[in-house]
C-alpha cells in the first residue's frame, strides 16, 4: 500500500492537484497510435518492382490469356445454374479494369524507383569522369614538365659527342702540320 501512496504523491503536487506524468528523458516513449496503418516504404517498393517485372513478362501474358479463355469457355458452355458471368461478360471487364488501374501505378513506381537508382548511377559515374579527367590532366602536365626536365638534362649521347669534340681539338693542336714537319728535318 505504501507503494501506492509514493505514486500517487508523485503524480499530485503539493496543492493536490493531479499533474501529467513527467517523461523520463533515459526511455523511449511508447508509440503513438495512428490513424494511418505503418509501412515500410522500401518493402513497398521492392513488392511494385517485383509485380512489374512480373507484368512484363510473356508468363504473365500467356496466364492472364489462359485465364481468360477458361474464363469465357465456362460462362458460354457450362450449364445455365453454373454460369456466374452471362454473355456480355461484365464481371470479367470490371476484374480486368481493376487489374489495369492496379498495374499501371505499380508500374509507375517501379519506374520512379529505377530513376532514382539511375540518377544516382549517373552521378557516380559523373564524379568519376570528373576524376579520371583530373588525374589525366594532373598526368599530362607532369609528363610535360618531364620532357622540359629532360631536355636540360644531359644525356650520354651528348657527353660522349662533347668528349669527342674535345679529343678532336687536342689532336689537332698534337699533331704537326704538314709544314712544320718538312722543316724540322
Amino acid at each position: 500500500m505504501a507503494a501506492e501512496d509514493r505514486a500517487k504523491a508523485a503524480s499530485t503536487g503539493a496543492s493536490g492537484i493531479a499533474r501529467p506524468p513527467r517523461y523520463r528523458l533515459d526511455q523511449p516513449k511508447a508509440p503513438r497510435r495512428r490513424l494511418v496503418p505503418a509501412y515500410d516504404p522500401e518493402a513497398f517498393g521492392r513488392l511494385s518492382e517485383r509485380i512489374a517485372r512480373f507484368l512484363g513478362t510473356w508468363r504473365f501474358i500467356v496466364w492472364m490469356t489462359l485465364f481468360i479463355f477458361i474464363w469465357l469457355l465456362w460462362n458460354v458452355f457450362a450449364p445455365t445454374a453454373w454460369r456466374f458471368d452471362p454473355y456480355p461478360f461484365i464481371f470479367l471487364t470490371l476484374m480486368l479494369s481493376l487489374q489495369a488501374s492496379y498495374a499501371a501505378p505499380l508500374i509507375l513506381l517501379a519506374q520512379n524507383r529505377q530513376a532514382d537508382r539511375d540518377r544516382v548511377t549517373y552521378e557516380q559515374d559523373r564524379k568519376q569522369n570528373e576524376r579520371s579527367i583530373a588525374d589525366t590532366e594532373y598526368l599530362t602536365r607532369e609528363i610535360a614538365a618531364l620532357r622540359i626536365g629532360l631536355g636540360e638534362v644531359t644525356t650520354r649521347d651528348w657527353i660522349r659527342s662533347e668528349l669527342e669534340d674535345l679529343v678532336r681539338g687536342l689532336d689537332d693542336r698534337r699533331a704537326p702540320h704538314p709544314a712544320e714537319s718538312d722543316e724540322d728535318r
